[in-house]
């Protein structure tokens, strides 16, 4: 009876020394069960151990040796691979790691604001494409949010394989991409989407590069200043976004439903409709703003009683209140910086915890844009850390406020910047980005620029820089595919100057840099920030990297303009990709402008002609200049045999709305 114990003891303590004396081997996240390594190139596998730790990495016919450095870092080189798989990848130390199920093939990062970050399930036909999304071959890797004043070592997130329920919140840009490329080449793909809405292009680049140009360091002394900023500058922020609010997102109001019983157990739901959560309100047809009940029964054990428990959901859009059986056990508000996007974790006391039969409530108040339960987190109730009940499925919900949807120009809400802040220069490339370098990739597509409009003579500099910043990251001059805005705003019925004119001239002038291709996006935008057609957007960036990339006979682009001459009253314009020129309706060319010297623009005639196209006015006799989709909104039509929009352009240098915004 007394030797068992020793034992017992004597057996903890030689399992404790031999763990102090040997950490386990780790990996970053980004290596794991079910992700996609490049093909065709060496590919980095890297880790911590103790230093001077032994490790070997075996992978298919390769093993490979290595030994980590006084830091306890450690890599080794694969490859290059050939696509294919499932297979394993083994890592041996002190311990043991097993990464299953994964595939070799194609592997593109996905990054930007919010268009890029915009969910496939709130797109049109959303909920259709989500049913379709099967795709075993297809791996998905979502990075979640995170700032940081320095370059972090690993990001959080993990691999799935592409199925409904993980592709509903994926980036739809992304997955129509990476879709369209697998249909094509027949090979596993890869989506690592890293993007965070309302972000600016500086938030992107590390401080190194914002350094190296002139241009950019008016981004580092606002930055700089911000960190100094007196008393009343913060006060004075805070009034200016207290109005902002105030203006353009709703303010919850009196809690109706708990004085309705809501939260209470006794209270009925058979009048309640359902929804399968997590899931975001329009997912489900809600296509509200306001505030909405859900109510969940959880049949909870008897050993459970009396025990506290936690409660876990995922991030509510926007803001919630708790409650377990009639109790209210948590709230996250306006007082939370990013509630919307903030799992929550809630402490459920013992004694409000019975056997059987216990009803959770959650008042879910969405003040703009979408609401409800996202995809950040887990839904469960867990006793003593271990033994859990999963809360997904199900839930009964009613609406206890209906307010028609907010249509919120985020890009023109003050912000005061600080290392907190997503917005302020490098703190997502620190983040959200380097951490992921140099795991292999082929290429990235981007979609992004609408936080910058203001600017736009600015991206000219900062937006080139940015991606030769991730390509030395890297190491190499990957493929980098964009998206050029899409109309957006009202439609001016004169020719006008626009900050989104000039920030889509930034992105078109950014070709310059090698292996870049811009998918023209003029024509599926419209009143709404946020388009709902990411289908049009995902077949647009894979037609460049089909054509570019993997050397598919296929026109990559829309019409992009190369030059012009002067004849009299008229003017010659040429293109590249011009095969097949003509009007998507049949009709006239829609869209020009012509000035003379006076530099005062009317809207010119203009026909086809070939490959070019002649633009003319009867009130113009010595023409100067001419514009194409020179608007925030423009009316335009000229496309390609390709069925792709030509880009908006113009043949003046004149100093536009924003060249002295800095």
């Amino acid at each position: 009876m007394t030797q068992k114990p020793r034992f017992i003891v004597s057996l903890f303590l030689l399992c404790l020394c031999a763990g102090a004396a040997r950490a386990e081997v780790r990996l970053p996240s980004i290596i794991g069960d079910n992700m996609v390594l490049q093909q065709g190139m060496k590919v980095r596998i890297w880790g911590k151990a103790d230093a001077g730790e032994h490790v070997t990495v075996s992978f298919e016919k390769q093993s490979i040796n290595t030994v980590a450095d006084q830091q306890g870092r450690w890599q080794v080189w694969l490859g290059p691979l050939k696509a294919g798989g499932p297979s394993e990848l083994t890592i041996k130390a002190s311990n043991v790691l097993t990464i299953r199920n994964v595939l070799v093939g194609e592997v593109w990062i996905c990054s930007g604001q919010s268009n890029m970050e915009w969910p496939l399930v709130n797109t049109v036909n959303g909920s259709e494409a989500v049913a379709q999304a099967n795709y075993r071959e297809i791996r998905l890797f979502t990075v979640a949010h995170k700032t940081s004043e320095s370059a972090l070592d690993d990001v959080q997130g993990h691999w799935v394989v592409t199925t409904p329920q993980d592709a509903a919140d994926f980036s739809a840009v992304g997955y129509f991409f990476g879709r369209e490329i697998y249909q094509h080449l027949k090979v596993p793909i890869g989506l690592i989407d890293s993007s965070w809405g309302g972000t600016p292009a500086e938030a992107w680049t590390s401080t190194d590069a914002l350094k190296s140009a002139v241009e950019l360091q008016p981004i580092l002394d606002r930055y700089e200043s911000s960190l100094k900023a007196p008393p009343e500058r913060k006060e004075a922020y805070e009034r200016a976004l207290a109005q902002w609010e105030q203006k353009n997102l709703y303010v919850d109001g009196e809690n109706k439903g708990e004085a309705l019983g809501y939260a209470d157990p006794a209270t009925s739901t058979a009048d309640w409709a359902k929804m399968d959560l997590p899931k975001q309100f329009e997912a489900a047809g809600l296509l509200i703003d306001g505030v909405v009940w859900f109510r969940k029964v959880v049949d909870v054990p008897a050993s459970w009683a009396g025990k506290d428990l936690v409660l876990n959901l995922t991030a509510i859009d926007d803001y919630d209140i708790t409650y377990f059986n009639g109790t209210q056990i948590g709230a996250t508000g306006r007082e939370t910086p990013d509630s919307y996007m903030i799992p929550r974790k809630y402490s459920v006391p013992g004694s409000l915890v019975r056997s059987g039969r216990n009803v959770i409530a959650v008042r879910v108040f969405d003040r703009a844009g979408e609401g409800g339960f996202g995809s950040a987190g887990e839904m469960s109730l867990r006793v003593d850390g271990a033994d859990q009940i999963s809360l997904r499925g199900n839930w009964d919900y009613k609406v206890e406020l209906a307010l028609e949807p907010k249509h919120v120009d985020w890009g023109s809400r003050p912000e005061m910047v600080g290392a907190s802040n997503q917005n302020s220069p490098s703190v997502l490339y620190n983040a959200m980005l380097a951490p992921l370098v140099p795991f292999g990739i082929r290429g990235a597509i981007w979609y992004q620029g609408e936080s910058n409009a203001a600017r736009a003579y600015q991206y000219r500099t900062l937006f080139p820089t940015m991606i030769r910043n991730w390509r030395s990251a890297w190491g190499y001059d990957f493929p980098f595919l964009f998206v050029q805005l899409p109309n957006w705003r009202a439609r001016q019925d004169l020719p006008s100057e626009s900050d989104w004119a000039e920030l889509r001239e930034a992105q078109a002038m950014t070709l310059r840099e090698p292996h870049t291709g811009m998918a023209i996006a003029i024509d599926i935008g419209g009143d709404d920030l946020h388009p709902r057609n990411k289908l049009d957007v995902g077949r647009r960036l894979a037609a460049l990297a089909l054509a570019n990339v993997y050397g598919r006979a296929i026109i990559p682009s829309g019409p992009l303009f190369d030059r012009f001459k002067i004849d009299g009253n008229k003017v010659r314009l040429s293109f590249k990709y011009a095969q097949g020129l003509k009007t998507s309706d049949g009709g006239p060319v829609k869209g020009f402008a012509l000035a003379g010297a006076d530099r005062r623009f009317v809207w010119a005639d203009a026909r086809i002609e070939g490959e070019t196209v002649v633009v003319s006015s009867p009130t113009i006799l010595k023409p100067v200049a001419v514009r194409y989709g020179w608007a925030d909104n423009p009316l335009v039509n000229l496309y390609n045999k390709a069925d792709l929009p030509a880009s908006p352009f113009r043949t003046d240098t004149w100093l536009g709305v924003t060249a002295s915004q800095r």
